[in-house]
């Protein structure tokens, strides 16, 4: 399979609400205050959402993801994405002290599903998002988003 790279996108969140250990983990929630969605077909900004985080005993962390977008010529988009975290060292280190890291310094793996009812954004209600994640110094978090080709 061929994969090529469709956008990167940027989210700057908030300090994370402890909501605590329940049945499957600990569970937290951040708000998603701003962002950036940047590509050759896509480029827009992030409007807010949140992420409904799990933390395992795997020492894994559960990626629940849902917000909205505005494009640059004005149409919304729904993004909501899951992936698996692995709190590696780096990753550890990058929430604690607000650290960035590189691709590839944690195992940092999402699936984004995008819907929009605009004609011109179509092709995002139908194309299958796999991304790569990283942390930036700061609080925030970036993506790089491929799909198939």
């Amino acid at each position: 399979m061929q994969l090529v790279q469709e956008f990167v996108f940027n989210a700057t969140l908030k300090e994370a609400l402890p909501i605590g250990p329940g049945p499957i983990g600990t569970r937290s929630y951040l708000d998603v205050i701003s962002g950036e969605v940047k590509g050759e077909r896509l480029n827009g900004k992030v409007l807010g959402g949140g992420e409904w985080a799990l933390i395992g005993p795997d020492g894994y962390l559960r990626v629940d993801v849902r917000l909205q977008v505005t494009t640059h010529d004005n149409a919304h988009l729904y993004i909501q994405y899951t992936g698996l975290l692995e709190l590696s060292e780096a990753a550890q280190g990058a929430l604690a002290e607000g650290k960035g890291t590189e691709y590839g310094d944690q195992y940092f793996y999402t699936n984004p599903r995008i819907e929009t009812g605009d004609e011109r954004y179509a092709w995002l209600n139908t194309t299958f998002f796999v991304g790569e994640g990283r942390f930036l110094a700061g609080g925030g978090v970036e993506y790089r988003v491929w799909r198939p080709a």
